[in-house]
């Protein structure tokens, strides 16, 4: 009986010692941010209509495999006809102009079998955050949305920032890049974060650079193991018009997380048009007039 006891007693020994040796499944998990395109009648009338083209938006973002992506310009009816064609994810975000579902929103996509939102909110780029409002030189009011999320398979928590700077304001940007910063340093449990967006501005620029190097973010596409970046983030509704090397939209992280590939994604797809006498021709078009770039990234 003791000789029983003394294997099972070993075998419980050994199961904890293997057990321990397992490696941690690593938290990884790939983000992304797509400037939509606001829906309008002008796009339309050329052939590029919200209608025509979000069945293409959701199928790059589902075939590229997509777990978290911030959005802007899009407005509430898009961010629905998103939500109905991308089974298992769900968003958060308010309308920049009543914050509510008037305007443009920054929302932020998430699949709902991976991340749980534990806190979420908005704020505008102002020196009011707390209400709709045109802040600094800006032209429009700018919003940025928030997100503290949970990966569910192991509890990592970080928070993700995603917004819209504005086109016009030089003061503006430069000032908004400040009060994320600021946020994102006076958070009272310091948990790593994530910053995306279309910035309106390239790698660059000032305000670009004092993200980039005030030592508390850097830009993914710098410290990427992997790059594959043929062009610039805007398109203009045109394939061929992206032939710089300029990035206006940009994902931002703390220290925490390592990057391994990042990518600004070059999809298009064809519409077909008949002339008087019959003939096709096959017109190349983007899914928006910006191309989102998509980082598959890790927790250090």
């Amino acid at each position: 009986m003791k000789k029983y006891f003394l294997a099972l007693s070993m075998l419980a020994m050994v199961t904890a010692f293997l057990s321990g040796c397992k490696s941690e499944k690593p938290t990884q998990f790939v983000l992304a941010t797509y400037n939509i395109r606001n829906d309008n009648q002008s796009d339309a009338n050329n052939g590029n209509g919200w209608a025509t083209r979000r069945d293409y938006v959701c199928q790059l973002i589902q075939y590229h495999g997509f777990d978290i992506f911030g959005t802007q310009e899009c407005k509430y009816n898009q961010l629905e006809d998103m939500k109905e064609r991308l089974p298992g994810f769900n968003y958060i975000g308010v309308g920049r102009d009543d914050g509510q579902q008037k305007g443009e929103y920054a929302a932020i996509f998430y699949r709902t079998d991976m991340f749980e939102v534990l806190d979420h909110g908005d704020f505008w780029l102002s020196t009011d955050t707390e209400k709709p409002n045109v802040g600094w030189d800006a032209a429009l009011p700018r919003i940025c949305t928030w997100g503290k999320f949970r990966l569910k398979d192991n509890g990592f928590t970080f928070i993700y920032y995603n917004l819209h700077m504005d086109h016009i304001g030089v003061v503006a940007r430069a000032e908004s890049a400040k009060l994320i910063l600021k946020r994102v340093t006076e958070n009272p449990e310091k948990l790593p974060a994530i910053l995306s967006g279309d910035f309106n501005i390239d790698q660059h620029n000032e305000s670009f650079k004092l993200i980039d190097e005030s030592g508390i973010m850097s830009d993914s596409y710098r410290i990427a193991d992997f790059k594959y970046q043929t062009n610039g983030t805007y398109n203009a509704f045109s394939p061929a018009s992206p032939t710089k090397d300029e990035r206006i939209d940009h994902i931002f992280l703390t220290d925490d997380f390592h990057v391994y590939k990042y990518g600004v994604l070059t999809d298009v797809y064809y519409s077909e048009t008949k002339d008087a006498d019959g003939n096709i021709t096959r017109v190349a078009r983007t899914p928006s007039d910006h191309f989102p770039v998509k980082i598959e990234l890790g927790v250090k």
